[in-house]
């Protein structure tokens, strides 16, 4: 999976019969802040607990929990924190793919660059 810059379009998150649509478009709303990003990434970690725990959900879970610490009581969201959760979205896609909270995650990310 590859996200990139996503602007006036719509993208999808999916394989294997499954894929979550979101559509971008050109509003020129602000870009999400640091409670909006924090609380996509904690619904997402919150959908994983009804996955299979093996080890790929194991490093996702402590990959989102990392950046979740980051965002905690954060003013900005720091440099290199949207590449490392986009990083993090496509090494496990096969593991999200069904998530609704990625393909929401994944919104806030193309909408924030990066």
């Amino acid at each position: 999976m590859q996200l990139g810059d996503i602007h006036g379009s719509a993208f999808s998150i999916g394989g294997t019969n499954h894929t979550n649509t979101v559509h971008h478009g050109g509003t020129g709303a602000p870009a999400p802040g640091v409670q909006e990003l924090l609380e996509a990434v904690l619904d997402l970690r919150a959908a994983l607990v009804r996955l299979p725990r093996g080890t790929d959900r194991s490093a996702l879970d402590a990959a989102l929990d990392g950046v979740a610490e980051d965002l905690e009581g954060a003013e900005a969201i720091r440099p290199g924190l949207v590449n490392r959760l986009r990083t993090a979205l496509e090494r496990w896609a096969p593991l999200v793919e069904s998530v609704s909270a990625a393909t929401a995650l994944a919104g806030l990310l193309a909408s924030l660059g990066g």
